[in-house]
């Protein structure tokens, strides 16, 4: 298991695609908001109240609290689109891979409303974790993910797959950590039942070093069409 700089993702193994380390700067320099000092256009932070802590259900087949359990596992299938209507979320997806120093790759920053997948692991809605990052801004003002703090358990997540299905999943914690307590094993450790991540930059903000830590979305599939 490998770190590295910048949004740095490593990878376990090709057989589970687990997602091993993260940081941030890539995705999360906060050009936009360096325009307004007093940086009163930062976006919204999770509330403790969606964290995976006030979930019921104890602790699922692989020891995390809180797993409640899904449905059957879809075949693999790359996603195309990705739609959370309760913060206005309706945007393309695109592949993303692992830069030549092993760190994973982000959607370009100018389209604001592009979210990217990380094509070398689990595809959303097959058994595994996936993982959907975008950036919260870019230099022009609010970015596709710009809202995700927002999210409220519950909320529902649809992925439109290129089988020409619909893989929906349920919201059980929103999360946002500080870059330098990252909890790589809760967050991209392996799952026995088919589990998503949508990463965003967020936590504290300052002019000198941008956003110092990520959102993270905790879902899980319940349901297809």
């Amino acid at each position: 298991m490998r770190r590295v700089p910048g949004f740095g993702i490593g990878v376990r193994s090709p057989a589970n695609a687990a997602m091993a380390a993260v940081t941030v700067f890539a995705l999360c320099s906060g050009v936009w908001l360096l325009r307004d000092a007093a940086g009163t256009h930062a976006p919204p932070q999770p509330s403790a109240a969606q964290a995976r802590a006030g979930l019921d259900g104890g602790a699922g087949p692989d020891g995390r609290a809180g797993e409640r359990p899904g449905v059957p596992p879809l075949p693999p299938s790359p996603p195309d689109r990705i739609r959370i209507p309760s913060i206005r979320v309706d945007a393309p997806l695109t592949g993303l891979g692992l830069t030549r120093t092993g760190s994973l790759d982000v959607p370009p920053a100018a389209d604001e409303n592009l979210a990217g997948w990380y094509e070398a692991g689990t595809t959303p809605g097959e058994r595994g974790t996936a993982i959907v990052a975008g950036h919260v801004d870019n230099a022009d003002g609010p970015a596709v993910f710009y809202g995700l703090g927002a999210l409220a358990r519950g909320s529902t997540i649809e992925v439109d797959r290129r089988d020409g299905g619909v893989a929906v999943f349920t919201v059980d914690a929103v999360e946002v950590y500080a870059a330098t307590n990252f909890p790589d094993e809760k967050v991209y450790g392996a799952s026995h039942r088919p589990e998503l991540r949508v990463i965003t930059c967020g936590g504290g903000w300052s002019r000198g070093t941008g956003y110092q830590g990520n959102v993270v979305v905790f879902a899980h599939l319940t349901g297809s069409r």
